[in-house]
């Protein structure tokens, strides 16, 4: 009973995940953040497309991995429970970055809805790693 209520938390973890990865592969374009950048620093605008398209595939990748993990029928709950605590502590650190250098500033609304959406994110994965716990200590 208690790990039947885990898949559904992953699958809005996973679908926020995956989400926020693919709108982030065009963040750059949209805001145009080569504007921003130093023309004569082409090396930095390399760099930055690199750190941008390596965290938006591992959003999306991370919540694929929990996707399939957690809807395969295996015995184990142990590879689940790595990859969801893996998963865990990049969002719990999204959580903390937004408290301490938030994000949004020209408004108040997006700024706290950021933080609620991550926050949210991270309690549905925070969850699910949980119940898993407890349904492997129960066996």
């Amino acid at each position: 009973m208690i790990a039947s209520l885990a898949p559904p938390l992953v699958t809005v973890g996973s679908i926020a995940s995956i989400g926020f990865g693919v709108w982030h592969f065009f963040v750059p374009r949209i805001w145009d953040w080569n504007s921003y950048l130093d023309p004569s620093a082409a090396e930095l605008a390399v760099a930055v497309r690199a750190i941008n398209v390596f965290f938006s595939l591992s959003l999306v990748l991370f919540g694929l991995v929990n996707l399939l993990l957690i809807h395969h029928k295996s015995g184990s709950r142990y590879p689940v429970s790595v990859v969801l605590g893996a998963t865990c502590v990049l969002w719990a650190a999204r959580v903390v970055m937004q408290l301490a250098y938030p994000q949004g500033s020209m408004s108040a609304l997006l700024r706290y809805g950021m933080l609620v959406a991550f926050s949210v994110v991270f309690l549905c994965y925070a969850a699910a790693l949980t119940l898993v716990s407890l349904a492997e200590g129960a066996r």
